[in-house]
């Protein structure tokens, strides 16, 4: 808004038209930016809600200023309204009626009551008096309505900024922290049970009280700007706000920690019930396995062996070469016989070889011996060339043929000849 110059000697024609024209363009500027902030949306809040602290404070005092702003803006216009009409008098304004338009346009020409102001519960220009009424210059009169207007602007903007800042943020880090709060309860960090839990009630119950103390008292949180004389000069202060995000989000990352040290462990118990799954089907068919092979084992069959249970204790014994039976007599004085070898006791025998203190005691050589059907008994020489297969040689013979093998005097067999007469004499 303009300033006028002070006032002085009587104005001409064309300095009041010029002065009026000033005075009428600052009259639509100051009409346009009251009903700016009449309208403003912070001022609208302020009006509606329930305000506490600094808050309230100001916004007493900040409505007072406009209800006596608007007072003052209504003086300002009756009194440019009476100086255009002494203008409008005539097209070639008198000697009078430019004196009078000088007192109207620099004189102290409109009058303020005293009850206006103290209605409004504002401080006058020059403090409160106390007057029945003061009279103001349309200059002073701008000036005044100057600086009611930037302090009210000053104070609506404030609040508007802590509101329009605050409470959105506040609100998008309440959701924030239900989010976190139900991923907490999801892997099990409670209130009391963990620390991170309680770090969440605290955040929980410091937001609620910010958000109630930035919606009841904003100015509470609103930093002005440091030199700076333009109205709605400052910044929200978001201090409490910034630490509590901070907090917020150390939690969070507490908790996705956790979340992961959870994640990882059904993981690895994924893999560990397939494992075991793994291990139960090898045992199943392990155990269906065993029933089979258990089953075929008890469904077979031993073949029986045919013959007396003696043929298998014979095939395997080794049996004492046989001699005829003029020997035996001369066995028992210890002599040799006429055809074979010297037959002498077992248990002499046995004395002289431990293979022979194996064999049963009481059966002399030549007594006991696989005897052959029809024929004599085996030859000890048969005998001693090895085990069965030595018996089974000896046999072979008798098997093949039907006659009655002849034996040499040292046990060996003549084939296709009869044995000599006395071959067993001495």
């Amino acid at each position: 808004m303009g300033v006028t110059e002070p006032p002085g000697p009587v104005m001409d024609r064309d300095e009041v038209d010029r002065a009026l024209a000033r005075l009428g363009a600052e009259h639509e500027a100051i009409e346009t930016s009251l009903l700016a902030l009449q309208d403003h949306a912070g001022r609208r809040l302020l009006e509606g809600a329930e305000l506490t602290g600094v808050t309230n404070e100001r916004w007493t005092a900040t409505d007072a200023s406009i209800t006596l702003l608007w007072a003052y803006f209504d003086a300002y216009t009756a009194a440019l309204r009476g100086a255009r009409e002494i203008r409008s008098r005539r097209r070639w304004s008198s000697r009078e009626d430019l004196a009078e338009l000088t007192e109207v346009l620099r004189g102290e020409s409109v009058t303020i009551a005293g009850s206006t102001a103290a209605t409004a519960n504002a401080p006058t220009l020059h403090g409160n008096s106390g007057k029945l009424s003061e009279r103001f210059s349309l200059v002073t009169l701008v000036d005044r309505m100057n600086e009611l207007y930037a302090t009210s602007l000053d104070m609506v903007v404030a609040a508007d900024a802590v509101w329009s800042a605050l409470p959105a943020r506040i609100d998008l880090l309440a959701a924030e922290l239900q989010r976190t709060r139900k991923l907490a309860h999801s892997v099990g960090v409670r209130p009391g049970e963990h620390p991170a839990g309680d770090d969440l009630e605290r955040i929980t119950r410091t937001l609620t009280l910010l958000r109630e103390q930035v919606v009841s008292d904003p100015l509470a949180f609103w930093r002005p700007a440091q030199g700076s004389s333009a109205p709605g000069g400052g910044k929200p202060d978001t201090m409490v706000y910034d630490r509590e995000a901070r907090a917020l989000e150390d939690v969070r990352r507490e908790i996705d920690a956790v979340l992961t040290v959870r994640q990882d462990s059904e993981a690895r118990l994924v893999k560990l019930r397939d494992v075991l799954s793994r291990a139960d089907r090898t045992l199943a068919e392990a155990r269906t396995a065993r029933g089979e092979v258990l089953a075929k084992i008890a469904a077979t069959e031993v073949p029986v062996v045919s013959g007396p249970p003696t043929v298998l204790q014979e095939a395997g014994t080794p049996v004492a070469p046989a001699v005829p039976a003029a020997g035996v007599a001369g066995a028992e004085g210890g002599g040799r016989t006429a055809a074979g070898p010297r037959v002498v006791d077992r248990g002499d025998r046995s004395a002289r070889s431990p293979r022979r203190a194996a064999r049963p005691a009481g059966r002399v050589q030549g007594e006991g011996g696989p005897a052959r059907p029809g024929r004599g008994p085996v030859p000890d020489r048969a005998l001693r060339r090895g085990p069965a297969d030595a018996v089974e040689r000896a046999l072979r013979p008798a098997r093949r043929g039907t006659g009655r093998p002849a034996l040499s005097a040292g046990g060996r067999r003549t084939a296709g000849r009869p044995a000599r007469a006395g071959a067993g004499r001495p």
